[in-house]
């Protein structure tokens, strides 16, 4: 059943897409109630979704990247929920809904409105709540960086290029890592929390996670190897796993529903495009917190 009343939150970049306007506007021809607002500065988002379920919207639907679908996920978390979460993507990355399969025609993502939603998890970090992954160490640095010009031209072999160029300013992170029946500590490349699969345009750091399952993936690159061996593993997309924490390929990998992270220096972790600088990171999972609109042949549900 359709959703019957839905808003929809456009990233202020996206206020001249035709091809969106159109498709609200088709929405709308069909007898759908489809509202839309613009943000134009931070905090736009989160103030639009408190309306919205003030008002009662029974969905509210993120039209950005990954970004967009943190801050919507953040203030629905923190506003109690009361409202499903679709996604049109429209980011350069939008990591989140490749990897579950949400068409990128903003007429077909906003045909998911049609099918119920699914319940998933969130992950929650010291507070912060995000939908997709958190990432740390040189990776994060060599993602964030990337051109969007080397991006087009290359594809996911821009990363590794970029990280090749700057190969003499690679500096590890130290770190302690705990959760049920699971413990490491040492000096790692990279790290990646996972509730879906996928971050910084591509990287599959966390290949077999699913988003209902009640538990977050780990994929932690450790320091101690050859280093053209670590970059090519933190860009590539192989690398299998076996959950329960034991080092198979390049990374050290788990599955938990909770896990701390210790630093001795102060560490960023990047939640979907937001940094969130701590020595102490706290994470757990909310399993099925969320309903989201997704198609029926997504990967990302077990």
């Amino acid at each position: 059943m359709a959703s019957a009343r839905a808003v929809l939150i456009l990233h202020g970049k996206q206020a001249t897409n035709d091809e969106v306007r159109q498709a609200v506007l088709a929405r709308r021809e069909q007898g759908y109630q489809l509202d839309v607002r613009v943000t134009w500065e931070g905090g736009d988002a989160e103030r639009y979704v408190e309306e919205a379920l003030k008002a009662g919207y029974d969905t509210v639907i993120a039209g950005g990247g990954d970004g967009s679908v943190r801050d919507i996920t953040d203030a629905l978390m923190k506003n109690g929920g009361g409202a499903n979460l679709a996604i049109l993507p429209l980011g350069t990355a939008n990591d989140f809904a490749t990897a579950a399969n949400i068409p990128v025609p903003p007429e077909d993502a906003l045909a998911l409105l049609d099918l119920p939603a699914s319940a998933i998890d969130v992950l929650e970090v010291n507070g912060h709540y995000f939908l997709n992954m958190a990432t740390g160490g040189f990776g994060t640095e060599v993602t964030t960086e990337t051109s969007e010009e080397l991006k087009s031209m290359l594809g996911g072999a821009a990363y590794l290029l970029t990280g090749l160029t700057r190969f003499t300013e690679i500096r590890t992170a130290q770190g302690h890592f705990q959760g049920q029946d699971f413990e490491w500590e040492g000096e790692f490349m990279a790290l990646g929390v996972g509730n879906g699969r996928q971050a910084g345009g591509g990287q599959k750091l966390c290949p077999d996670a699913m988003i209902n399952d009640g538990l977050m993936d780990v994929a932690i690159l450790p320091a101690q190897m050859d280093l053209m061996s670590g970059l090519r593993g933190l860009f590539s997309s192989g690398n299998g796993t076996n959950g329960n924490g034991d080092q198979e390929g390049l990374f050290v990998r788990a599955r938990l529903a909770s896990m701390e992270i210790r630093t001795p220096e102060a560490m960023y972790l990047n939640l979907d495009g937001e940094p969130l600088e701590d020595t102490r990171f706290d994470i757990k999972v909310h399993a099925g917190a969320l309903r989201v609109h997704l198609p029926p042949d997504t990967s990302l549900l077990s």
